[in-house]
C-alpha cells in the first residue's frame, strides 16, 4: 500500500504538471481514489484500535492475575502494534495529501474555467 500510495501521488504531480491534462476527467478519477484510500485508512484504524485494545487487555491481565506466561503474547502484541501505527500514520498523513492535491486540482480548474 506504500509503494502504491507513492506512485499515485507521483502521477498526480506529473498530470498536474501537464498542461494538456483534462482536469475534469482528473479531478473525477481522483475523488474515486480518494473514497478508496479513505475506506483503507478507515479499516486500519478499526484494526489498529482492536489490536491495540487487545495489547492493553493482555497487559492487564498480567498486571490482575500475575500470569507470567502472558508477557511473550504481550511483548509480541506491542511488537506487532507499534509498525502498524507507524503504518496508520502515514495512511493519515497521506490521505490528507490527497485533499491537498484535489484543492489543487480544483484550483487548476477554477483558473482554466476564469481563463475561457
Amino acid at each position: 500500500m506504500t509503494e502504491y500510495f507513492k506512485r499515485y501521488r507521483a502521477f498526480i504531480a506529473k498530470a498536474l504538471e501537464d498542461e494538456s491534462t483534462d482536469l475534469e476527467e482528473l479531478l473525477k478519477i481522483h475523488k474515486t481514489k480518494i473514497g478508496f484510500f479513505q475506506h483503507e485508512r478507515f479499516i486500519h484504524l478499526i484494526v489498529m484500535c482492536l489490536f491495540a485494545i487487545v495489547t492493553c487487555g493482555t497487559i492487564i491481565c498480567i498486571a490482575v492475575t500475575h500470569e507470567l506466561t502472558l508477557i511473550p503474547l504481550a511483548v509480541l502484541l506491542l511488537a506487532l502494534l507499534i509498525p502498524y501505527i507507524k503504518h496508520y500514520y502515514f495512511l493519515e498523513n497521506q490521505t490528507q495529501a490527497l485533499y491537498k492535491d484535489y484543492d489543487r486540482i480544483v484550483e487548476r480548474l477554477s483558473s482554466f474555467d476564469e481563463i475561457n
